[in-house]
């Protein structure tokens, strides 16, 4: 159960209105960019378009995440999938260098799953192998961007993205959030993070030692 509590009006009274009416104005206007990359998915990967996938939300409560397909379902001889750096197509790291995967996630935060600011939605099963503190991230929705997609993204160790994500899950305010917007804006066009050091993506968190 959540100990977290609204800070402020803003938090209490205004940020899921906000996020609502963003998220439609954001669906709505980038409908047409939808449209063209949800076709070029379909010719460059095939179906599905969209990939699914369950995530903790607040609370840890399990809600289907939507993002546009950017790897292959290739599999070896044994059945299993690929290593993500084999099945991660040109095609794919170039939606994922520019964002564009991340945006059915609009659909996501206008359901009220997610919001536009907070921390990222992980995978479930990561739920058990975070600390005390790790685990007050899932105190707030998780957001579309967040304080680590803004001071490094996946360039950083999970320490202190985790960091980053109680640090936001404290201090909630309308100025902070759109001051996380304004930089995610930044950091997209400039195209930083997306890949960690040794990984495409990220390396799997595996927890930390005490």
């Amino acid at each position: 159960m959540s100990t977290h509590k609204p800070y402020g009006p803003y938090e209490k009274y205004f940020k899921r209105p906000q996020d609502f009416l963003l998220s439609l104005a954001a669906i709505t206007a980038l409908s047409p960019v939808m449209a063209g990359t949800a076709l070029l998915v379909r010719c460059k990967l095939g179906s599905p378009v969209i990939f699914k996938q369950e995530r903790p939300g607040k609370d840890g409560k399990i809600f289907h995440i939507y993002k546009f397909r950017t790897m292959t379902d290739e599999k070896d001889k044994d059945g299993k999938l690929l290593p993500d750096a084999q099945r991660l197509t040109s095609f794919g790291k170039k939606l994922r260098s520019t964002s564009l995967d991340e945006l059915p996630e609009l659909f996501n935060i206008l359901k009220g799953d997610m919001s536009i600011v907070g921390p990222r939605p992980l995978m479930v099963k990561y739920l058990p192998r975070y600390n005390a503190h790790q685990a007050r991230r899932h105190e707030v929705l998780p957001g579309f961007t967040g304080l680590a997609q803004v001071h490094g993204r996946n360039a950083i160790s999970w320490e202190e993205k985790f960091d980053w994500d109680v640090k936001y899950v404290d201090k909630i305010t309308f100025i902070g959030d759109w001051k996380i917007i304004f930089a995610t804006v930044r950091t997209v066009l400039k195209r930083e993070g997306i890949s960690s050091e040794t990984s495409v993506t990220m390396e799997e968190f595996m927890g930390t030692a005490d």
